[in-house]
């Protein structure tokens, strides 16, 4: 399950940033730092994420979204809500 979910948010993430290298992406880089992502398009991955994945995204939970393995970790788990 977490491979599928590594796909579903470097998707995602070419959506959002499709210039962006994402095969040189560190599991522990910051994606907004790293990618140059604003807030605008931080929030679009969320949405992308949270319709992809069935996972309620709440502004409390973004801090979890903040690097590739944060992201795969948080949403590999059943959904919270």
């Amino acid at each position: 399950m977490p491979d599928d979910i590594e796909t579903i948010v470097r998707a995602a993430l070419h959506e959002v940033a499709p210039d962006a290298d994402l095969s040189a992406l560190h599991p522990d880089a910051d994606l907004r730092e790293t990618l140059g992502l604003d807030s605008v398009d931080f929030l679009r991955l969320v949405e992308l994420l949270s319709a992809r994945t069935g996972h309620r995204v709440d502004e409390e939970d973004y801090p979890y979204l903040t690097t590739l393995a944060g992201a795969v970790s948080f949403l590999s788990w059943p959904p919270r809500r």
